[in-house]
C-alpha cells in the first residue's frame, strides 16, 4: 500500500465527509505528527475548544478553518527549521522511540519520523524524506540497497544488535562528511 501525503489525504477525506476529515486529522496528530489538539490549535490559530467540536463531531469546520488547519499541519510538516533525519521504521519501533531530537558530535539533528507497513510504503517514504530536505536517512537492512539505489543521501541501516540512536548518529555523521 502506497501513502498518499498526508495534506492531500486529509483534503480528499475532508471533501468526503466529516467522519472522513475527523478520522483522517486524527490519525495525522496521532500517528505522523504526535502531537496534541492543543498544539495544532496554537498553530492554526483555531480555539482549541473549536478543535475539540469538530473533532467529536458537533462541529463541521469551515472553509476558513479547514484552510488554517491545512497550513498549521504544512507548517509541521515543513522542515526548514534545520536539518532532519529520517527515520522510517514500522510504527511500533516508533512507539519505542521518546526523543525526536539527536545530539551527534555536540551537534543537534532533528529526526523526522516515517511511519511504514510494507516494502513500498518504505521505497515512497525515502524519496519522500529526500525531497522534504532529509541530510540522511535510517532505514531496516531489508530496504537499505533499494533505498541506496534511489536517493541520493546517505543511508544508514538498522542493525538489530544495536540501537536506533546510533543509526541515528551513524546517519548523522555521514551527512556531515
Amino acid at each position: 500500500m502506497i501513502q498518499m501525503d498526508p495534506i492531500d489525504r486529509l483534503t480528499r477525506a475532508a471533501l468526503a465527509s466529516d467522519e472522513e476529515f475527523v478520522g483522517a486529522l486524527n490519525d495525522l496528530l496521532r500517528h505522523d505528527l504526535r502531537i496534541s489538539i492543543r498544539e495544532l490549535s496554537e498553530k492554526s490559530g483555531i480555539a482549541q475548544s473549536s478543535l475539540y467540536k469538530i473533532m467529536h463531531g458537533k462541529r463541521s469546520p469551515n472553509l476558513s478553518t479547514l484552510r488554517a488547519i491545512i497550513r498549521a499541519l504544512r507548517l509541521l510538516y515543513r522542515t526548514t527549521e534545520g536539518e532532519f533525519i529520517g527515520l522510517i521504521v514500522a510504527r511500533s519501533v516508533l512507539d519505542t522511540i521518546e526523543e525526536k531530537t539527536a545530539e551527534v558530535d555536540a551537534k543537534r539533528v532533528r529526526v523526522r519520523e516515517y511511519p511504514v507497513h510494507t516494502m513500498e510504503d518504505a521505497i515512497v517514504a525515502a524519496v519522500r524524506a529526500e525531497r522534504e530536505g532529509a541530510v540522511a536517512i535510517v532505514v531496516a537492512p531489508i530496504l537499505s540497497s533499494v533505498v541506496e539505489q534511489l536517493v541520493r543521501i546517505p543511508v544508514a541501516t538498522i542493525i538489530p544488535r544495536e540501537s536506533v540512536q546510533r543509526a541515528i548518529e551513524l546517519a548523522a555523521r555521514k551527512a556531515w562528511i
